[in-house]
């Protein structure tokens, strides 16, 4: 077991559902103490859902470590994948939760990456009008999504629309277990902690820079600073706006063109961080194209290319479909084009109504046009 004394802990601040998030080498060997600590006691049943990829990893060892510590687990596996965050799997994982006696006082544990968390959560906020629910990340990438309590599935004709907010328990975030991901989802991970700095701190972006190959290399007190102070960003903004009423859009930077993508190529093709790579850099040049910001994109995209992330669009999609599934965007307004556009590195505005021109010029060029 590792030393407890070597996590950090963040507090997610939001009255009644505030929560701790854990950092850190050895978190996932903490949860029946962290479980107790929640007052979440062993008269109440634990049910762990898991996909395919991560389950001969940790599952076992998750599911044994609560059976010892007295609690009843059941548990659920699911396809790897964004496919696995649909409405025929969710109530698949209905049907599993009331065929092992789940009841209202019941906590769902999400153990996986963005997908498993999504979907979880989903499960939880809807499964008897609302239940508990803890994330246990294994993916670096699930470091965004596991904090802030948004929670969905998809529809085929968009991201992330069928959903709830939903505030998890707690978060046990173990670093240890990011050194099983393969090098694909370990740069998709990145994407999203270069975009806590992209949009709110240019000195973290300086940081990140300077330790590249540190954090490629998976060195643990360098991941554990990186997502540490990742999600500090990401606490501050959702503690400020929890329902995305105003300011946490700014945490979108990128996802208005990255979620086009994802649908458009069947949420597989490219993963989460790949297409907010590519969103990111499409931002920024748009900022450029608006006179919203000088200088950013060369920046924003070699960051990107240093951590093995693509910035140019490979798939052959049609720009005015990419256009009218953007115009769909949970952040639209009356079919107009919404973006999270960045003023400077470390700063972002929202721009709406954004003109069409200059979003199918970003797109010629993401193409390979210039």
């Amino acid at each position: 077991m590792e030393d407890t004394r070597s996590l950090k802990c963040l507090e997610v601040a939001l009255g009644e559902r505030s929560y701790p998030i854990w950092i850190g080498p050895g978190a996932v060997d903490e949860l029946p103490r962290l479980f107790r600590e929640q007052g979440i006691g062993t008269n109440r049943r634990l049910f762990i859902i898991t996909d395919e990829n991560v389950a001969p990893l940790y599952l076992n060892k998750v599911e044994h470590m609560l059976t010892v510590a007295g609690y009843i687990v059941s548990h659920a596996v699911v396809a790897a994948g964004e496919k696995a965050k649909s409405l025929p799997v969710f109530e698949q994982m209905i049907t599993r939760a009331l065929e092992a006696g789940l009841d209202r006082k019941s906590v769902f544990i999400a153990l996986g990456g963005g997908v498993v968390g999504d979907l979880t959560g989903y499960v939880a906020a809807a499964y008897m009008r609302g239940v508990d629910f803890v994330q246990v990340p294994t993916t670096l990438l699930a470091h965004d999504s596991s904090v802030g309590g948004k929670v969905a599935v998809n529809h085929p004709l968009a991201k992330n629309v069928i959903g709830a907010f939903h505030q998890p328990k707690f978060v046990a975030y173990d670093t240890a277990l990011l050194t099983s991901l393969p090098a694909r989802e370990v740069a998709a991970g990145f994407a999203e902690v270069i975009k806590h700095g992209l949009l709110w701190d240019e000195s973290f972006v300086t940081w990140i820079e300077e330790h590249a190959a540190g954090l490629q290399a998976l060195d643990h007190s360098l991941l554990q600073e990186a997502i540490y102070r990742a999600c500090s960003i990401k606490v501050a903004v959702v503690s400020k706006d929890e329902r995305e009423s105003g300011l946490r859009a700014i945490l979108n930077l990128g996802h208005t063109f990255a979620h086009a993508f994802e649908s458009l190529t069947g949420y597989g093709t490219i993963n989460h961080g790949e297409a907010v790579a590519i969103g990111m850099v499409a931002a920024a040049r748009l900022a450029e194209k608006l006179g919203l910001a000088e200088n950013i994109s060369r920046r924003t995209q070699t960051i990107l290319e240093d951590f093995k992330l693509p910035v140019r669009l490979t798939e052959d999609l049609d720009i005015p479909t990419i256009i009218e599934v953007m115009r769909r965007d949970k952040k639209g307004e009356n079919g107009k084009l919404v973006f999270v556009l960045p003023a400077a590195i470390g700063k972002v505005v929202i721009k709406k109504d954004v003109p069409e021109a200059p979003v199918c010029e970003v797109l010629h060029e993401l193409k390979g046009g210039s």
